[in-house]
């Protein structure tokens, strides 16, 4: 697992390996997200700061997994079939309401 820090601050961790955590974190449409999704009422990323990845801790790994498996008990279809790789990403900070039209995702 892989954790993308802004400015040393831990913000997201993936289920990627480092190879698609860098492509995903570091791509045009997930920055955007990134510029455009807020944490406490700020910006999570000022478009400059440095990004930065790294393996997660077992913290953040906890962290994710419980995101997950709450996830899993709401989900209502279930999509093991659909063939696709599956790479989740969680926030490690509250993100205020995002507007469906906003993310690229």
């Amino acid at each position: 697992m892989v954790t993308l820090e802004i400015a040393g601050k831990a913000v997201a961790v993936t289920n990627a390996d480092q190879e698609q955590a860098q492509e995903l974190f570091l791509s045009e449409s997930f920055k955007d997200d990134l510029k455009s999704f807020k944490s406490e009422g700020r910006f999570l990323w000022d478009g400059s700061a440095a990004l930065t990845t790294r393996p997660a801790s077992e913290d953040e790994i906890d962290a994710f997994y419980e995101v997950l498996d709450d996830e899993d008990e709401d989900e209502v279809e279930n999509d093991e079939d659909s063939g696709d790789i599956n790479i989740d990403v969680v926030f490690l900070v509250s993100i205020d309401e995002i507007d469906d039209g906003t993310a690229s995702g």
